[in-house]
């Protein structure tokens, strides 16, 4: 009897003691559950910030909009590249056209000088009268006769002109070399010799505002001679004179035949020229055969000089 009390007493005790076990496993087992389910929520959203899911719940708002802006970013700045290489190839393009027009801009002046040389008139600028001006009015004749070949360079009907006269290392020559880029380079003929000595005399008409004859015609067989002088003490018919000691025919532009004297408060008219004026009016005459348009072109108001009807217009001017 007792060994049978026994017996059932330790078995109660075991099932017990089981029962507890049993249930703090249980127990156990729900909290690793529950903290396994924290970690995975957890690694899932870390997740979704790092790499976007095709399904935008994963992403929040945020992110997409950071991400949509970025995007923004990366394609104008591929746009702004493109452009900008767009530019650089069409200045390039634009760069080389221009200097291959220049290149045949410079070639066609080039076959007009050469063509004029042989078969154009010729336009001489005598420089044995030089000495007689001062260093100020040397410098003035090295810049008018820059502006001279600039103009017949550029003229449709170029003259071919010849400097004489110009001896090396004399002022004049060292004041061309000085203010005239390129000068020896220019294509025209310079020589120490006298245009008498280059030229049959009966081609040679000189250019001088004290002839009496008008100049009608540019004649290409004729070599028109032009004054190499500055002068602002008005040392008047020097080349006239000269002109007349050497027996040759001598003209000037007919300003009294195509121009009337304009009415100013100083009451100056003067027919007297730089030489880079009178070669305006020779070129524009020589390519319009036209006086007038020719004369309005090459002779500045200041010397009170205008064509007949251009007088009503300049007063209007002046009163306005």
């Amino acid at each position: 009897m007792t060994s049978h009390a026994e017996a059932e007493m330790e078995e109660r005790n075991f099932r017990a003691e089981v029962d507890v076990e049993s249930v703090g496993e249980d127990e156990a087992s729900e909290s690793l559950l529950r903290l396994f389910q924290l970690f995975q929520i957890e690694a899932e959203c870390n997740s979704s910030e790092v790499i976007p899911q095709d399904n935008e719940m994963w992403c929040s708002r945020n992110v997409l909009r950071k991400q949509r802006n970025w995007e923004k970013i990366v394609a104008a700045k591929k746009s702004k590249r493109k452009q900008e290489k767009e530019r650089r190839k069409a200045k390039h393009i634009e760069g080389t056209e221009q200097q291959h027009s220049k290149r045949v801009l410079k070639a066609i002046m080039k076959e007009r000088l050469l063509e004029a040389k042989h078969a154009g008139p010729r336009l001489c600028i005598d420089l044995s009268v030089s000495d007689h001006m001062t260093k100020k009015e040397i410098s003035k004749l090295a810049a008018q006769i820059r502006r001279l070949y600039g103009a017949n360079k550029r003229a449709a009907k170029p003259f071919w002109l010849c400097v004489t006269g110009l001896l090396v290392h004399s002022s004049i020559h060292e004041e061309c070399l000085r203010m005239n880029d390129g000068f020896s380079n220019y294509l025209m003929d310079t020589t120490e010799e006298h245009y008498f000595d280059l030229f049959p005399l009966e081609r040679i008409v000189y250019l001088t505002p004290d002839s009496k004859h008008a100049l009608e015609e540019i004649d290409p067989q004729k070599v028109y001679i032009l004054g190499g002088l500055v002068d602002e003490n008005i040392q008047k018919k020097l080349t006239f004179q000269k002109a007349c000691e050497q027996g040759l025919q001598t003209a000037r532009l007919p300003i009294q035949e195509y121009m009337i004297k304009d009415g100013n408060m100083k009451n100056f008219h003067s027919e007297i020229l730089a030489i880079n004026q009178v070669f305006d009016v020779l070129a524009m005459y020589y390519k319009t055969g036209s006086w007038p348009e020719a004369l309005k072109a090459g002779v500045p108001a200041r010397k009170g000089f205008v064509l007949p009807g251009q007088q009503d217009v300049e007063t209007k001017k002046m009163s306005s």
